[in-house]
């Protein structure tokens, strides 16, 4: 079951102004769980439109088996069943799909015109295990991709499983959660971290630039043994600005 979304839609635009890497500095410092394992990818992703930044939604979830026939002929109404789940969850949206033919993918559920059905159903792009074709008609409809790599055909792709909860990339992931993404990967923010995480994150790049970055980059006319006194104070500030923030000292 789908959750009602917890941020509002201005402060979801505003999380696409970092990066997803950014998002977890923050993240790190105010989740529960371990943040050396937990709600990233584990498997490599590749992004087909950086030039579009990151993408943020709410996981609408899609299983597909492209080498499959027979689903087309056991499930006739799949498609327009699938299409009113995807009509009755609050955007923006970012549809998951697991490929259940993977690692021999077969055909894409990917291509032009799914992205512009998908589009104007309120979804922002798509986080496949699978392939994706029609490249270029994809990034003119706005509809960004994270894919495991590009494809010719679609095979005999229909909606198999909707709604459920799906695994891409190593990771878990469950309708309704609030993902981050782009050209490093993705990341899941909990319910718990949701509240927080835009303060978090505004919190730890204001804290990386005004300690860590600016002492770096202040370095002309230092000798060495200055450069690295300069470098060892400033990364002592920043982690005693992330403890007296979060009581953890943070990373960058």
């Amino acid at each position: 079951m789908s959750q009602q979304p917890l941020l509002s839609h201005s402060e979801l635009l505003e999380l696409k102004r970092w990066n997803t890497p950014t998002i977890y500095n923050g993240w790190e410092q105010i989740t529960k769980l371990d943040h050396c394992a937990d709600a990233f990818n584990l498997e490599e992703t590749r992004d087909f439109m950086p030039q579009m930044g990151p993408m943020v939604g709410y996981a609408v979830t899609l299983r597909v088996e492209p080498s499959n026939p027979e689903h087309r002929r056991s499930k006739p109404t799949a498609t327009s069943e699938y299409r009113r789940y995807l009509a009755s969850v609050p955007g923006p949206k970012i549809v998951v799909v697991q490929d259940l033919d993977k690692p021999r993918l077969i055909g894409s559920f990917w291509g032009e015109v799914n992205a512009n059905v998908h589009r104007a159903l309120g979804c922002v792009g798509t986080i496949t295990d699978g392939a994706i074709r029609d490249l270029d008609e994809m990034t003119n409809a706005g509809f960004k991709s994270i894919a495991r790599r590009l494809c010719v055909g679609h095979g005999a792709v229909q909606p198999v499983e909707f709604g459920c909860e799906v695994e891409v990339f190593g990771r878990r992931i469950r309708p309704g959660d609030l993902i981050h993404a782009d050209k490093h990967g993705f990341l899941v923010i909990e319910p718990e971290a949701q509240p927080k995480i835009l303060e978090a994150a505004r919190f730890m790049d204001s804290n990386e630039c005004q300690t860590v970055i600016q002492a770096a980059r202040n370095s002309a006319g230092l000798t060495m043994d200055q450069l690295l006194q300069q470098l060892g104070d400033a990364s002592r500030q920043f982690a005693a600005n992330a403890r007296n923030q979060f009581r953890r000292d943070g990373e960058w």
